[in-house]
Order: C-alpha cells, then structure tokens, then sequence
C-alpha cells in the first residue's frame, strides 16, 4: 500500500515550503484490490495524482471498517494529533484518503488551525451553482448504503434534492475488495464496468455532472468524461483547486514537454525536523 510512492518520497525528501497533508489509512488489512488502484496517478495515495508537494500519515485504526462500514468517532482525535504532525511538517492543508470522511469533517476543520477537506462531497454546492436547475448529479460511491444523509449534511449539504448516488455494489472487481480482500481484481474490468456504469446513468439525460466520492475513483475520471460527454469532479479537482488557495508558494505550471515543475513529498517524520 503506497510502498513505491513512498519509498520514492524518502529517497527525494525535503522539507517542503507548503505542503498538503494527507490523512491515509493503517496499512495493516489493506485489501488487495485498493493497493492495485492506489498504484494508479490519479488515486488519493499516489503522490504522482497531485499539483502540489504533498505529505502522508498513516492513521493508527484509520481502516474501512471504522471509516466506510461503522464510522467511529474515536478515531477523530488519533486524525487530530496525526493532522497536527502534518501541520509541523509544513502541511498548509489537511486532506484524507478516503471520501467517507466527510462524516467528520466539522470535527477536524473546529480542531485544526488550517483548512481541512475531508471530501470531494464539499464540491456539491458549487456543482449546484454551475449547473442548470434541470440539471442533476450523479455522485458514485464506494458504498451506496453506507453513504447517509449525516455525510452530506456534515459538508454543508441539506437537500438531496438532484442528487443521485450510485454504489459500485454491483461491480464485481469491487466486490473482491469487500469480500474477497486477497485477491487481485482485474483493473481493466473494473474500468470498463465504472465507465459503463456512467454511461447508463447519464443516458436519460437528467445528470449534468459527475462526483466521484470514493477517491479510488479519479483515475478513470477522463475516461468517464470522454464516454458521457459530462464534467467529472473528483477528490483530485478539490485537493488541487484548495490547496492553490492555501500555498503561498509558486504555483506548479506545465511545461511545454508536459512535465510539471518539481514536488517535494515526503512521509518521513525525520525529513521535517530543524
């Protein structure tokens, strides 16, 4: 899990002007199948999927059975005390590895002396703006019943009025991760059934945009784009846009090879001591 982005951050290490910290899981129980996709630039874990330096912690009890299946709340002051390690580091905002964070949001942003965003559910008011009123969105989750009404509304999110949430419960590449935690799903099915999945939902004409929740999801983001004709908005989108808003370093521009100006990331405690 994150072993190769991670080995290469200590290997090209340094203290970061401003950096994005980003709350991950604990390693211990990761199923197969989510350490295949956070392999994958553009997945939440993967240094590669970010405009910006980037910092990792891990989460001691930070798992999908206390995140995702039965949030605990217990597990909000062990992301408190890890968020602040982040902020010592140079962290300039505070941002998780996984979506159903949103759960605790309020709690982390009142602790916390930068900005936190636990969820690219936060995107919906401003999806709402952009989009005509006829105009729905299409929000695909990990988990379509584990997804409730205490999620979006801890995002400022008091309606579901034109939102509809689509579970990948029917997936089966997805189901090995849930089910069946050693075994390898196989990448390519799984991005063939999520792009088709988008596509049925967008065929009737109500959806204007795409959310993906989950932050496995964004990077089949452009391909979901390309087969619906639809914006997508991801947890990739929020965490670059934010984070421009809370650096006052230079902004990482594109060269004309298509490379980027130089990250620092790192996970190593050690690289963040004076």
């Amino acid at each position: 899990m994150m072993n190769r982005e991670f080995a290469s951050q200590q290997q090209n290490s340094r203290q970061a002007d401003a950096a994005l910290g980003v709350l991950c899981w604990q390693e211990a129980g990761c199923p197969r199948g989510l350490q295949q996709l956070e392999m994958l630039v553009g997945n939440s874990t993967n240094a590669d999927s970010y405009n910006c330096p980037v910092l990792f912690r891990r989460v001691p009890g930070a798992n999908m059975q206390s995140v995702v299946l039965k949030p605990d709340p217990r597990i909000v002051q062990a992301m408190i005390g890890v968020a602040q390690e982040l902020i010592d580091c140079g962290a300039t905002a505070i941002t998780t590895s996984c979506g159903f964070n949103a759960i605790f949001q309020q709690e982390l942003a009142a602790a916390l002396n930068v900005p936190v965003f636990t969820s690219s559910l936060l995107q919906i008011p401003f999806i709402r703006s952009i989009l005509g009123a006829d105009k729905g969105i299409a929000v695909i989750t990990a988990s379509g019943s584990s997804l409730t009404s205490r999620h979006f509304e801890s995002v400022g999110v008091h309606s579901m009025q034109g939102l509809e949430v689509i579970g990948l419960e029917d997936n089966e590449q997805w189901n090995k991760i849930i089910f069946s935690p050693e075994e390898e799903i196989d990448i390519d099915l799984f991005r063939r059934d999520l792009v088709r999945l988008a596509c049925r939902v967008a065929e009737p004409g109500r959806i204007g945009a795409f959310l993906l929740e989950c932050t496995d999801l964004p990077p089949f983001a452009n391909e979901i784009r390309q087969a619906t004709g639809l914006p997508v908005f991801d947890f990739i989108s929020m965490s670059n846009h934010a984070f421009q808003a809370t650096s006052w370093s230079a902004p990482v521009v594109a060269m004309r090879d298509g490379s980027v100006s130089p990250r620092a990331t790192t996970n190593d405690p050690a690289a963040c001591r004076t």
